[in-house]
């Protein structure tokens, strides 16, 4: 038995669950996930305890395989349509900074144009400083992946630190030349 895939996941209140056999769809406060359910596993909602328990059908190798990935993206459904994920990336450079455009982000990092990225549907971008993004939806791959295309725009480089980091990363800083 996989040691993630075993846990119950608890649906915390103000939180429904939508379950068919085909998906699961969850409903909370900050918005509603779907997601298909492998046609290996099974989910069990216990009314009384208000629980989710995702259990396979057989014992192969691609419903061991899938079993304690599905109970995770279940769970990250729970978390993120009750209380939401969000990111939080910082602009360091001489003359770097970020600004909205209703919902396009419009970033200076040191070329010529400015660089726009548009906000993709159920994802939040909001600008707290100049140099501080905040990025915050209900699904946690599609925040982290419009972080991940935020800060591919310019990753930090090792020699100033100069870049777009994820608050609170460190960048290992490496000596440059050094004259005889």
């Amino acid at each position: 038995m996989s040691r993630i895939g075993k846990q119950i996941i608890k649906i915390p209140a103000g939180v429904n669950v939508e379950l068919t056999e085909l998906n699961v769809k969850v409903k909370g406060p900050k918005g509603e996930i779907a997601r298909d359910i492998p046609s290996c596993l099974s989910v069990v909602f216990n009314k009384d305890e208000n629980t989710l328990q995702i259990l396979r059908k057989a014992e192969n190798i691609t419903s061991r395989e899938i079993h304690g990935l599905f109970r995770s993206l279940v769970s990250n459904m729970v978390i993120g349509s009750s209380t939401g994920f969000t990111k939080v990336l910082e602009l360091k450079g001489v003359g770097y900074k970020a600004n909205m455009d209703k919902t396009t982000l419009n970033l200076s990092v040191g070329y010529t144009h400015p660089i726009k990225i548009e906000a993709p549907e159920g994802i939040q971008i909001s600008v707290e400083s100049n140099t501080i993004i905040k990025i915050s939806g209900v699904n946690k791959e599609k925040v982290g992946l419009i972080a991940q295309q935020i800060r591919s725009k310019r990753p930090p480089e090792p020699y100033k630190g100069k870049g777009v980091l994820y608050q609170g990363e460190v960048i290992q800083r490496k000596v440059g030349k050094s004259s005889k």
